[in-house]
């Protein structure tokens, strides 16, 4: 069972405007990679269901955040079916997020009062997933689907609209600024930030300066 309530999820997504995206088969080395997020004030995660046993990794997560990190909420990505889903949400997922809009798994997460957040790359895939009941849309690939000028875009005649950026973040001051400023409440960040060198390294420190300076430009940029 989820240990956050939806509008407790949704309303760290708001506030603090970043979720680290990760998948690693290892358990220890995800354990380390979330935990340094952590330290350096990072309250959501996103571990991705991109490998085999990806569900048992995320079990030990959850457990792991539970008893070490107080105040993450852990979520389960790359989801594309209920099945899915419905698996990562025993195992304890708060959030649910895919690369594409799945109208299935929708149901089931309005049904557990858990947030989805579905993939969409056009007005009409965002329409569709809101009327389902997705309160937030990732808006994937984003850099490929036009960038910061598409969500701009989007933005214009859809203002209420609430968009998760991911595809194309980077941990950088300008970068971040041109995302919000054209309208995202909030980015994800995967590979520009879990780089190979810091986790080949098992530089822990570097990462956790990377999400610190990340959380602090972020917060410069929704001013």
């Amino acid at each position: 069972m989820a240990r956050y309530g939806k509008w407790e999820v949704i309303e760290a997504i708001l506030g603090t405007g970043f979720i680290p995206v990760f998948y690693h088969p290892d358990t220890k080395t995800a354990e380390k990679a979330m935990y340094a997020c952590y330290k350096a004030g990072v309250r959501l995660f996103e571990f991705t269901n991109r490998g085999d046993f990806a569900h048992e990794v995320f079990a030990s997560l959850e457990i792991f955040a539970a008893r070490q990190c107080p105040g993450l909420i852990l979520g389960a990505g790359t989801v594309t079916d209920q099945a899915t889903a419905a698996l990562f949400l025993q195992l304890g997922a708060s959030f649910i997020v895919g690369p594409n809009f799945n109208p299935s798994i929708a149901a089931l997460c309005n049904r557990r009062q858990i947030p989805y957040i579905p993939g969409c790359a056009t007005a009409t895939e965002v329409g569709n997933a809101q009327e389902a009941g997705c309160d937030i849309c990732k808006i994937f690939p984003a850099d490929q689907v036009g960038g910061p000028s598409f969500v701009r875009s989007l933005k214009a005649p859809m203002p209420r609209s609430l968009f998760l950026i991911s595809g194309g973040v980077k941990p950088e001051e300008a970068n971040l600024q041109e995302w919000f400023r054209a309208g995202a409440a909030c980015v994800g960040m995967g590979s520009a930030l879990f780089t190979r060198g810091l986790l080949e390294s098992e530089n822990w420190e570097g990462l956790s300066d990377l999400c610190k300076r990340s959380l602090e430009a972020i917060a410069r940029a929704k001013l």
